[in-house]
Order: structure tokens, then sequence, then C-alpha cells
């Protein structure tokens, strides 16, 4: 049994990437309560491994923070797209790599308590370079970095996206490179 169930939903923005939703719901007890939910419709993240075991990863200009983040190549979904058919899309679009070899990991949400974005996670390896194709609004530099610099810049609060911390993690665990 849910703890509250659903009376309406109001669109209160209705975005290309996110629509702000207005919902009231009633509580077991009776009560009623508003809830503020921004809805998108997810993303994939890949987590791009060579076969030196080197992390490929992009450093971008984010309008929400005002600072240069390093992440891992992510893309949102399209309504009803197949997150299997979008990661392979998203890599070649900001690093320009195509990979032989694709498994999922994980997925997750990023801020439930207001957000309905559920990240799909990913391991590419087996990659094979070619030049980027950035949407016209996209200031991407692809870095590569050792698995080794990677960690100490997540320790050194460097690499500060959650969806990076977590897939460098997750992939560390399945490749044995990090242990749990």
């Amino acid at each position: 049994m849910k703890p509250e169930e659903t009376l309406s939903e109001e669109t209160l923005f209705k975005g290309q990437a996110i629509d702000f939703m207005l919902r009231q719901a009633q509580l077991t007890d009776g009560t009623t309560v508003q809830r503020e939910i921004v809805r998108n419709h997810g993303a994939v993240a890949i987590v791009p491994i060579t076969k030196n075991n080197e992390v490929r990863l992009v450093k971008q200009f984010r309008a929400a923070a005002q600072k240069w983040v390093i992440e891992l190549p992510a893309g949102g979904l399209e309504p009803g797209e197949d997150p299997d058919l979008a990661a392979p899309r998203e890599l070649l679009e900001e690093t320009g790599d195509t990979a032989a070899t694709w498994r999922k990991l994980h997925g997750f949400y990023t801020a439930p308590g207001i957000l309905t974005e559920f990240i799909h996670l990913y391991l590419a390896t087996d990659l094979t370079p070619g030049p980027n194709n950035l949407e016209f609004d996209e200031h991407i530099e692809v870095i590569t970095l050792s698995w080794a610099t990677a960690i100490d810049m997540i320790r050194r609060h460097e690499i500060e996206d959650v969806k990076t911390v977590a897939g460098i993690m997750l992939a560390g665990m399945e490749l044995g490179l990090v242990t749990a």
C-alpha cells in the first residue's frame, strides 16, 4: 500500500526538456498535500573505458551550476526512446567514440524527492575514437584520464556530478578496479 494517492495533477509549465507539475495527493490519514514535481523523459550516461583502463569524460559548461563540470558522456531521452539505442548515439555525439561492447550497469533516480529523472547507466568498452558531433549549444572538451586519476579527482571533489561519481564507482566494481 502506498502512503499517498494522487488526487489531481496540473502542468504549470511544459518545456523542451522538463515539465513542472503540481500534484494534489491524499495521505492515508486523509490529509491532502501538495507536491511540486519536475518531470522529464530520463537520460542515459555512459562510462567509456579504453583498452588501457582509462575513462573518457567530458568537461562542459553547465548553466545551472555556472561553471565547468567534469562528467560522463550523457544525454536526455526523447519520449518513448529506447535507452539501449540512445546510449551509443550520446557517446558518439559527445566524444566521437564508438564502442564494440556495451553492458547496462545500473539505473538510478537523480533526485526522487522532486524529479522523475531516471538515468540508465552503461559501460562501453572496445572504443574506437572519432570526431564528436556536438549540438549547437554544447561546449565540451573530451578528456581521457587514468582510472587512478579519476578516483583521485572524486576524492579531491574535482568531479562533483553525482551520475559521474556513481558511474565511475559502479564501473570500477564491475571491472574489478574498485572493491565494494
